[in-house]
């Protein structure tokens, strides 16, 4: 009998690449997100010949009784959970629709999950800023310290789920991963759209001159990782998903503008640091490799070609879509 899991943001980059993992290897899939389904070239599932993917166009705001419906009916062995008002910066702009969906919403619907007893794992993807800025290595048990509206919101669901796991044994397992990236993503995201920017003669606008470092980690393997999560996670726990390779982000487009043989001056604008952007954080994976026999795969430069390939491969509708985040309440 196929594997039954429902995917709640499922038109997301993160949702989209974890839905084509699924299918791939034959699950049964319900995906549920609050926008219609993307252009093909920004939908990963989309670009294999797959049955048993089922699409439900709901918001986890406004649709939450229809959400709980499409579960009772489906009864999934797992739910895994990438709905979240993402994008730090624009959270100072409007911090009570990140506190809306990221905590109140969540919490509503956690609330209703705990109740179904066929439920074997909620898989909650969380985020590495509710750590803050940090030096050296972060471990699952760190202490938060989140220094925007966004990083606080996710913080809070986080407790809230906890406190969940605490007082009623609800079976959540959270992942936290380093920046994705690969093909298929945003095109507000640093990767593409220093791609797209440079292929399009256009000027990058660099924040603060691209000092903060992070490590990048490609959608594939977060993907392979947060399946076995799903799979043989230990309810309570939190797992990282994250490489090993700290990199700026000025050296990170540098890479870029050096596989596609253009000068980094003629390509990039310096403009203004974003309010509460954290510095640096890289972090430890090993609990992720040790127990669940996780590790990534795919190199930078590799995973930089490809998605250098799926752009140009792309181009003519990559071009006519948003280059910028859309914010929808």
């Amino acid at each position: 009998m196929a594997e039954r899991i429902l995917v709640l943001g499922s038109n997301s980059f993160s949702g989209a690449s974890f839905v084509r993992r699924l299918l791939g290897l034959g699950a049964e899939v319900v995906g549920i997100s609050r926008s219609p389904e993307p252009i093909p070239p920004m939908l990963p599932y989309k670009w294999d010949e797959h049955s048993g993917f089922t699409f439900h166009q709901l918001d986890l705001n406004h649709d939450l009784d229809e959400i709980m419906n499409v579960v009772q009916d489906f009864q999934p062995r797992f739910v895994v959970n990438f709905a979240a008002q993402g994008m730090v910066a624009e959270s100072w702009q409007s911090p009570e629709d990140w506190f809306q969906t990221n905590a109140v919403a969540n919490v509503k619907l956690h609330d209703r999950l705990r109740h179904c007893r066929f439920l074997e794992k909620y898989v909650h993807i969380s985020t590495p800023e509710v750590y803050g800025s940090c030096e050296g290595s972060v471990i699952e048990d760190a202490q938060f310290n989140p220094s925007t509206p966004y990083a606080v919101s996710r913080a809070a669901c986080d407790m809230s789920l906890k406190s969940f796991f605490r007082a009623y044994g609800f079976p959540v397992v959270f992942t936290r991963a380093a920046n994705v990236y690969g093909p298929g993503q945003q095109l507000y995201r640093i990767i593409p759209r220093t791609i797209l920017f440079i292929r399009l003669g256009l000027k990058l606008p660099l924040q603060g001159g691209g000092s903060s470092r992070r490590s990048f980690v490609h959608i594939r393997d977060v993907a392979d990782g947060t399946l076995r999560v799903a799979r043989n996670g230990v309810p309570g726990e939190v797992y990282h998903l994250s490489t090993t390779r700290l990199i700026s982000i000025r050296e990170l487009v540098e890479l870029i503008c050096a596989r596609l043989k253009v000068a980094f001056a003629d390509c990039v604008e310096i403009v203004g640091e974003r309010l509460g952007k954290d510095a640096a954080y890289i972090l430890d994976s090993t609990k992720a490799r040790e127990t669940l026999g996780w590790k990534d795969t795919i190199d930078l430069n590799a995973g930089i070609d490809e998605t250098i390939s799926w752009v140009d491969g792309n181009l003519g509708e990559l071009k006519e879509q948003p280059f910028g985040y859309i914010h929808k309440k």
